[in-house]
């Protein structure tokens, strides 16, 4: 995604070396549709200058601080020197992460989305979440109330949500939910502690996976999982509590799946 407007004084930019004259380097805006910018020689690197082309080469990938913007004149003056090594990191991968957020969106509404829609869409999530990444990110975390405070249609928000949980790696995911468990017969403490035992996964739940069963109130049980990602962690949520309500219905009881509480005390 490429924005149609202008960078800001401040802003930290990336853009792509086009052309190195002896006085100092332009600069395409890799975020900024048809936006140039010029480094002068000055601003390339601290102390004196001999060879331009000794710090920089056509063709590379730099990040800028954008010292003035002239609309009038179509000129924004860039700074080289300026740019920690952090602030570098920082940005390309601020940069990287918009780019598969891109490829996110084409997946979501297809290659051939109009660029009306496509801006439409972008701008909610822009406007939500400050980035189109951190809207397909948060999406897969929470689903679709992370979508709550757009003005995103039902079916564009599924999309984003869908195309979210395929797509997004997070360091973990948390989901939560509720499991009854309910046996009258002699043996119903037992059964209960079995269903539970069951839900805990009986020692084979995946190393990747941390899956706590807690007691709420009789008979409500909360089942947490932690993920790398949203559809595992959901995926092993509903596996432990489909545990628990057949271990019990086995031994004479039942079980049901609820996302809310139902108690009112922890």
């Amino acid at each position: 995604m490429k924005y149609s407007g202008w960078p800001n004084p401040g802003e930290l930019v990336v853009g792509k070396v086009d052309e190195i004259e002896d006085f100092g380097v332009f600069v395409d805006l890799e975020e900024y549709e048809d936006k140039r910018g010029l480094i002068h020689i000055s601003e390339v690197a601290s102390g004196w200058i001999k060879n331009v082309r000794d710090h920089v080469r056509e063709g590379q990938t730099v990040v800028c601080k954008v010292l003035e913007v002239d609309r009038d004149s179509q000129q924004i003056d860039l700074t080289l020197k300026d740019v920690n090594e952090h602030q570098h990191k920082e940005t390309i991968q601020r940069w990287k992460n918009e780019q598969k957020a891109d490829n996110w969106m084409s997946l979501a509404f297809g290659e051939d989305v109009d660029e009306e829609t496509y801006g439409a869409v972008a701008n909610e999530l822009i406007d939500v979440h400050g980035s189109l990444y951190e809207g397909f990110e948060q999406a897969a975390i929470h689903g679709p109330s992370a979508l709550s405070e757009t003005d995103l249609s039902d079916e564009e928000a599924e999309a984003i949500v869908e195309t979210a949980r395929e797509n997004v790696s997070v360091p973990y995911v948390t989901v939560t939910g509720y499991v009854d468990l309910v046996c009258s017969t002699d043996e119903g403490v037992d059964a209960v502690k079995e269903a539970l035992r069951a839900a805990e996964g009986n020692g084979e739940v995946s190393d990747e996976i941390d899956l706590e069963v807690t007691y709420v109130g009789a008979p409500e049980y909360r089942i947490r999982v932690q993920a790398p990602n949203y559809k595992t962690a959901e995926s092993e949520l509903e596996k432990s509590a489909q545990r628990a309500s057949e271990a019990i219905a086995a031994l004479g009881g039942s079980g049901s799946f609820h996302r809310e509480r139902k108690t009112d005390d922890e």
